[in-house]
């Protein structure tokens, strides 16, 4: 018997955004790993895309911070009713809400003023007393226009600092400095992703459901205003979701503190902690508190990463959902043996095919570069095809805006790369198109995983070429099933083109340490051209 949302734990808040949302029964991994999280436990969870991974973390982390979240506001508001005065009771409220929150515990210590203190804040406000001077009318012995020093100390010199334009608007530290108390509460909570479409995607969950709990989330991502992010910081926030580049431009200028984060998400784990983002994350981990809840989500959780995942957890309850490299049952696989020059013709003919029926309405193809989506759009573009591209180089209102064409039906094909492939979160996607085949084979279970979402059949098709085979077979080694090779009735194929065996091994050969090394060189009967091979 299915579960429901509210026997997973979650309160009558959560349970009002859940409505909110159009969810009525929870996913296996919602089920599996909603009841973890709520307990405080460390979680590793892997399911497949489109599973519901998103709401699984984001539902009970903003439970968890709610205590927290209560506290700031109380704090806030008392020092808005005092005017900026002493505010009596503050420290209180929030001890009290914290010490209130089933598994939550604090290292840092409540100040006077009712603001967290965690240790950089302490070292900084002890300075502040130590350096401020005993009393505004006591008399100094400084000769005039000398600017005084502290006791025992060398005199300091006296910063330079350049005259703002007309006009221009203060700083950050300037702000805080004329307005003492407008200091900011959180966040409580970060979620770290990759690429700025998953970073919207996971805002589309989160705002609904702070729109019911009170609470408020921040999303901070490249290709927007930095001072836009600066306000929303400042003004305070419950949760905070970041890709790994802006929220570190943040930390360095001292913008955001993570001293007060209790729950962190790791969303897309296995990209995140391969080599190209791992300096970053380390970076952003560094600077959490020690005593922290830890979640990593991903689609994929390969034996790569596990030393890094197994050093970051402890004792988590693992949820998983798929195998590695499984992919879903609801999309149908073709493999198109092609030759390079032939791709955009096949894709042209693929576009007029039928399926049940009907032309694919909305088609996802996936490049390896920026240049070859560049140039697949010019070649649409001019066949007639109502078309738009998604890559890292376009600007981020430009990738908004064709993402919702695309949601929209203004356009029928959305040409992307791979950094795409786990930001597009489109219902109703009737084929994946792989245009080249991906270099890394998880990266091939997150692009056909595009389609055949929530309960729907998907179509996938990927175009193999001579020189595309050894990424194939890795792929297929991946998935541990063949992909079934598919013709496009009509089309006319190059001769040179290379048809996979059907009888090839989904299962990849080990050989002995010194296997093949005995015939090796010894003319077409040894080596790769022998018997053995």
């Amino acid at each position: 018997m299915e579960k429901t949302f509210a026997e997973l734990g979650l309160d009558e808040h959560i349970l009002r955004g859940v409505e909110a949302l159009g969810f009525t029964t929870p996913t296996p991994v919602q089920e599996q790993a909603i009841p973890a999280v709520l307990a405080g436990r460390d979680v590793l969870a892997s399911a497949q895309t489109g599973t519901g991974k998103t709401a699984a973390f984001a539902l009970p982390i903003l439970q968890l911070v709610a205590p927290y979240s209560q506290a700031a506001r109380t704090r806030q508001a008392e020092a808005a009713a005092a005017g900026g005065g002493e505010r009596d009771g503050g420290p209180d409220v929030l001890a009290d809400a914290v010490e209130g929150a089933e598994g939550a515990s604090l290292s840092a210590e409540v100040a006077e003023d009712g603001s967290i203190a965690t240790p950089k804040r302490r070292r900084r406000r002890h300075h502040k007393k130590a350096s401020a001077p005993a009393a505004e009318s006591e008399p100094t012995s400084q000769p005039a226009g000398e600017p005084s020093a502290p006791t025992g100390d060398k005199p300091r010199r006296k910063r330079r600092r350049k005259k703002k334009p007309a006009g221009e608007k203060a700083s950050t530290a300037e702000r805080r400095a004329a307005d003492p108390n407008a200091h900011p509460f959180g966040p409580f909570a970060l979620i770290v992703t990759p690429t700025r479409e998953l970073a919207a995607q996971i805002e589309a969950v989160v705002s609904v459901v702070c729109e019911q709990t009170g609470q408020k989330a921040v999303v901070v991502m490249g290709g927007t205003k930095f001072e836009r992010q600066i306000r929303e910081l400042e003004a305070g926030c419950d949760l905070l979701v970041a890709t790994p580049g802006r929220l570190i431009d943040l930390m360095e200028h001292d913008h955001v503190s993570l001293a007060d984060i209790r729950c962190f998400v790791l969303d897309e784990a296995d990209r995140m902690l391969d080599m190209g983002f791992w300096p970053s994350v380390r970076r952003i981990v560094a600077a959490l508190p020690k005593e922290r809840q830890n979640l990593l989500f991903s689609a994929t959780i390969p034996p790569s990463i596990k030393g890094t995942v197994d050093a970051m957890l402890k004792d988590p309850v693992v949820v998983e959902i798929a195998r590695v490299g499984e992919t879903a049952d609801t999309v149908e696989e073709h493999l198109c043996p092609v030759t390079q020059g032939q791709k955009t013709l096949l894709l042209e003919g693929l576009l007029a095919h039928e399926v049940e029926g009907q032309v694919p309405d909305r088609v996802l193809v996936f490049c390896r570069t920026k240049h070859r989506v560049d140039d697949l759009e010019r070649y649409l573009r001019k066949a007639g095809v109502a078309v738009d591209v998604m890559h890292a180089d376009r600007p981020q209102k430009a990738r908004e805006k064709a993402l919702e064409k695309f949601r929209a039906g203004k356009v029928r094909v959305l040409v992307a790369t791979d950094v795409m492939s786990r930001g597009i979160d489109v219902s109703g996607i009737d084929a994946v198109v792989n245009f080249d085949v991906p270099m890394d084979p998880e990266d091939y279970v997150h692009r056909i995983g595009r389609t055949g979402r929530a309960g729907a059949t998907g179509q996938a098709y990927t175009f193999v070429a001579p020189d595309e085979i050894s990424p194939l077979r890795e792929i297929e080694y991946f998935t541990k099933k063949l992909v079934p090779v598919w013709d496009l009735e009509g089309f006319d194929y190059d001769s040179t083109r290379i048809v996979p065996n059907p009888g090839r091994s989904a299962t990849k050969a080990t050989r002995s340490l010194f296997s093949g090394s005995r015939s090796r060189g010894r003319g077409m009967s040894g080596g790769r051209y022998g018997r053995h091979y």
